[in-house]
């Protein structure tokens, strides 16, 4: 019996991770279709595979941060400052492409929605202190509560301080990551199975009747992260490296994109990050620090969703936006990006803040954050496949810029 299935699934195994992804898409989409009733309960398969992987991910962003630093030798090259460069121009880049994109296709909401249970920050100033606050946090419940803030946190304080520990103070710690990476590894493995139920679940629970009150708004937001995605980065990663692009763009939107718009959380696709930045064989020092940092504070899809849903709500009510202001809003959208938790939703919550710019009272703002929830099906994913895929592609540019200059 064992040896049949073998016999049987032996060609599916050796097709490849991406490939039994997208078979496992297309079985999602047809299970909802034909068996609604029957979907809905393997919709419990993508629960298990997400709860997995976002209990697994606080301790290892914890663990593979505070094993890196702590092996790095004084005087080693790393290329983060490169990175983190490429991290904050890429926000601000996308936040303008976002208000462009707003002023050029004004859209307007029905603002008739009901409340939205919730206690977004006030201002921009909320925001920072709250950063500051979390960064701070006892490191137990940091971990407890996937607070990633406060994890590379005390990651980054506990490496520095195991530099001057033992031989194998460090050896032990380097050891613990890799067996908590290939605990990862086999969650990773099951990802078709997680995403076909999470594809059939999501088909048979809300369909796509609800996503076409809102297809303007969700078609702006799309195409700004599209635009993104394959022209701004591009550019980006181009005058970075001097290089044609698009091989290494579409081999991170492969390569992390995928999983990460089904999984809806960057901090959950940190894994598959790693192993991509394994494979394209970049330098180890530098994407073990520069993938969990991204997942935390590169957020050029949030930036997008800030804007574009506070744009629409300003048109809707009619309030005049001079070129100043939305400057400031790129700004704004920016800062307050790097804020949102690496979970699924989290740049929905931070639009009263960036609607307070306009004067726009909370309990309106509020509304659009309820319709933000609406088109979440599609827009949270793609904004997390952005984000995660961001990370890899401005690593990997990074760190071949770095070694065509030492070359």
């Amino acid at each position: 019996m064992i040896a049949t299935a073998r016999t049987v699934f032996q060609p599916l195994i050796r097709l490849g991770l991406i490939p039994q992804i997208l078979i496992g898409i297309v079985a999602g989409v047809a299970l909802a279709l034909f068996a609604p009733n029957i979907a809905s309960n393997v919709a419990l398969l993508g629960q298990l595979f997400i709860a997995a992987l976002q209990a697994v991910a606080p301790i290892l962003v914890f663990v593979l941060v505070a094993a890196a630093i702590s092996a790095h030798q004084k005087g080693q090259p790393t290329h983060i400052r490169p990175v983190l460069v490429l991290y904050v121009v890429g926000t601000l880049i996308a936040a303008l492409i976002a208000v462009a994109a707003s002023f050029l296709f004004p859209t307007e909401l029905t603002l008739d929605l009901g409340q939205v249970d919730g206690n977004p920050p006030g201002d921009i100033f909320s925001v920072l202190r709250d950063l500051l606050l979390n960064a701070v946090a006892n490191p137990v419940s940091a971990l407890m509560e996937a607070n990633f803030i406060a994890i590379l946190a005390w990651a980054i304080g506990l490496g520095l301080t195991l530099r001057q520990a033992s031989d194998t103070t460090r050896q032990a710690l380097s050891d613990l990551s890799a067996a908590i990476t290939r605990i990862v590894t086999l969650v990773i493995r099951l990802a078709p199975l997680g995403i076909f139920g999470l594809v059939a679940g999501t088909l048979a629970e809300s369909g796509v009747a609800a996503l076409l009150n809102y297809a303007q708004l969700l078609g702006v937001i799309l195409g700004c992260m599209l635009f993104v995605a394959l022209v701004s980065n591009p550019l980006l990663v181009y005058f970075t490296t001097r290089q044609n692009p698009y091989p290494l763009v579409f081999t991170c939107l492969r390569g992390s994109a995928i999983t990460a718009f089904f999984t809806r959380s960057s901090a959950a696709n940190i894994p598959v990050n790693l192993e991509l930045c394994r494979r394209l064989k970049l330098d180890p020092d530098t994407y073990s620090i520069s993938i969990p940092l991204g997942a935390t504070i590169n957020m050029c899809g949030a930036a997008i969703t800030i804007t574009v849903i506070t744009l629409a709500t300003t048109h809707t009510l009619g309030i005049s936006v001079d070129f100043p202001t939305a400057l400031l809003l790129c700004v704004v959208s920016a800062l307050a990006a790097c804020g949102v938790s690496g979970v699924a939703g989290g740049s929905l919550m931070l639009i009263p803040m960036a609607a307070n710019l306009f004067g726009i009272p909370t309990e309106v703002a509020m509304q659009a954050v309820a319709i933000g929830f609406v088109i979440s099906v599609v827009q949270d994913s793609t904004e997390t496949a952005l984000n995660s895929s961001t990370d890899v592609l401005f690593t990997a540019a990074a760190c071949q810029s770095q070694e065509a200059k030492r070359a």
